[in-house]
């Protein structure tokens, strides 16, 4: 029997062309849809789609800094005299050599590191988020970067990632992952390393030409290797104030960076606008998603976010002889401070070489991790008052998000009666004493304001905490 095969060619030609074409609009379309989502400009983010991208971190109101590096090896020392200054400075304020600086980090081995422990402190302390420093201002990296062998993985005798480790142990607690990257880096031969001993210039005359390779080929291939490699929710940047580093630069790195991770935070260093240590932007053509305020808390509130970022004594890097150590109840003062003002608290920890959490450290933050069990949903999801933060020194307000709950904290523990004036109560509601489980006796009139009475026991119930924090259903009293 013969067959005519030209129709059947006919037809098997006809159905290749139609998958063919169906193919061909499949990539056409994931090419549109693709080149649509490179052309989001994240420089011109809705306030919506900000707030949602920020709810969290605003929630968490209290994360954890931590400053480790090479530099806790020589820990302010060098030839056997202490340098001046902060510790993770020493590079450049003891003028040490690039290659005598790399003998340190030939000795960088934290042999008692364990960042399930790290991780179970934070969480004890009532710490949300963490930033750890994944290359600071001397160059050496904490991961195993595939763009540099001066990392923790090819140049020391420990030989594993720091970053891997922690950002694992961090989701298993609950914990959100972030980093701090340097700008500035002493050791690339592109970037500041290559005006020693001026590591640090300020002079304009002394940018390296050859700083903007450095970016394109050195610092987005890192920054996008640790996006990709460790998911962070927040990049912290610094060291931005180098003239060799621009605005436009900020721009094109903040957008850069949205690409890779749309939902990621990213502080406003990465940018040119911030005011010395006060760490706020000067204008609003500069970026960046909260300001920065360093070793300092603003004197009042803001309307934008802002983080402030504190130390427990003087340094951020370990440093063996600084032992000038703040009280656990000011770092809760500041904690609640920060809070009424509608900020956050970034409040650092620097590991020594072999890896450690220095044990005063640990003592306050297990004294701030307690105070929090009890009074915790004062801080956390929480905002300002629409007026008034605090009255007088000794007593700050703040509000839950969404709800009308107030809660005053009180640093005066010997008074019996509190008189206050800028939050009202409900009718025939109660007002509670965070870790006393009875209502607390109170009058309240539109000419005297709020009295609060102060039972003898609750007082000796709660003699040994830093705060007192009253629980109040209400609304704010707007006096003018």
């Amino acid at each position: 029997m013969k067959y005519n095969l030209k129709p059947i060619a006919l037809l098997f030609l006809m159905i290749s062309l139609s998958f063919s074409c169906k193919e061909q609009k499949k990539e056409n379309t994931d090419q549109m849809a693709s080149e649509e989502i490179a052309k989001v400009d994240y420089l011109k983010e809705s306030d919506k789609d900000f707030d949602a991208r920020m709810k969290w971190w605003r929630d968490a109101k209290f994360g954890m800094f931590i400053h480790w590096g090479v530099y806790s090896v020589p820990a302010g020392i060098y030839n056997g005299e202490e340098v001046k200054g902060i510790g993770e400075w020493i590079m450049e304020k003891g003028k040490i050599p690039v290659e005598e600086y790399e003998k340190f980090a030939k000795k960088f081995n934290p042999v008692d590191f364990d960042a399930r422990e790290w991780a179970k402190i934070m969480k004890q302390a009532g710490m949300k988020y963490v930033i750890i420093t994944s290359k600071h201002h001397d160059g050496f990296a904490l991961w195993d970067s595939k763009y540099s062998e001066y990392d923790m993985v090819d140049y020391t005798p420990f030989k594993r990632d720091i970053l891997k480790e922690l950002s694992a142990a961090c989701k298993e607690e609950g914990i959100s992952f972030g980093m701090y990257h340097s700008i500035m880096d002493w050791h690339h031969p592109q970037a500041q390393g290559k005006k020693y001993p001026k590591y640090n210039s300020l002079d304009s005359t002394l940018i390296n030409p050859e700083f903007p390779e450095y970016v394109e080929h050195y610092m987005k291939p890192q920054l996008k290797e640790l996006i990709e490699n460790y998911d962070p929710e927040v990049l912290w940047f610094d060291g931005e104030w180098i003239p060799a580093y621009t605005h436009e630069m900020g721009l094109d790195l903040y957008q850069y960076l949205r690409e890779l991770k749309p939902s990621l935070i990213i502080n406003n260093r990465v940018d040119k606008g911030r005011q010395g240590y006060q760490g706020m932007n000067s204008d609003d053509k500069y970026i960046g998603d909260f300001g920065t305020p360093e070793q300092e808390i603003l004197a009042g509130t803001a309307d934008v976010d802002w983080e402030s970022c504190m130390t427990m004594n003087d340094t951020w890097g370990f440093k063996t002889n600084d032992h000038n150590w703040k009280d656990a109840e000011v770092l809760i003062f500041n904690l609640v401070d920060v809070a009424a003002k509608g900020g956050n608290y970034l409040l650092n920890v620097g590991p020594t070489a072999e890896g450690i959490i220095p044990v005063p450290s640990v003592e306050r933050l297990q004294k701030m991790g307690d105070w929090l069990k009890i009074n915790g949903e004062a801080i956390y999801e929480t905002e300002k008052l629409d007026r008034n933060y605090k009255e007088g020194e000794n007593f700050r307000y703040i509000k839950k998000k969404e709800e009308s709950i107030y809660y005053v904290a009180s640093f005066d523990n010997t008074a019996e009666n509190i008189k206050l004036n800028y939050v009202k109560p409900a009718k025939d509601s109660e007002i509670m004493l965070l870790g006393y489980n009875k209502p607390i006796a109170y009058t309240f009139s539109d000419i005297d304001g709020l009295s609060i009475e102060l039972p003898k026991e609750a007082k000796i119930n709660l003699a040994e905490s830093s705060a007192w924090v009253f629980k109040i259903i209400g609304e704010e009293r707007i006096i003018e």
